[in-house]
């Protein structure tokens, strides 16, 4: 039972962040970024996103470096569209 919630609770947070990245306004991070898989723990408290960037790797780079400053902004749209109650 527990399994099933947190394979629905990953693909609920591979969905939303997918479309919060798009939302992001930052020149640094190219169109062409998309979420690949997501890892939770058990109780939920932590995720690992793994992210696709097609470029050269100055691109790579420069998307993550995007990505992490966009971070607070990222966890804050992820906890308003998530109800995880």
């Amino acid at each position: 039972m527990a399994n099933n919630k947190l394979e629905r609770t990953k693909e609920e947070i591979l969905r939303e962040l997918s479309s919060v990245i798009r939302t992001v306004k930052d020149t640094r991070l190219p169109l062409m970024t998309s979420v690949v898989a997501v890892e939770v723990t058990k109780d939920l408290k932590y995720a690992k996103v793994h992210v696709s960037v097609m470029g050269s790797e100055e691109e790579k780079q420069s998307a993550l470096v995007a990505l992490k400053s966009a971070s607070g902004y990222i966890r804050r749209e992820i906890s308003s569209r998530l109800n995880l109650r």
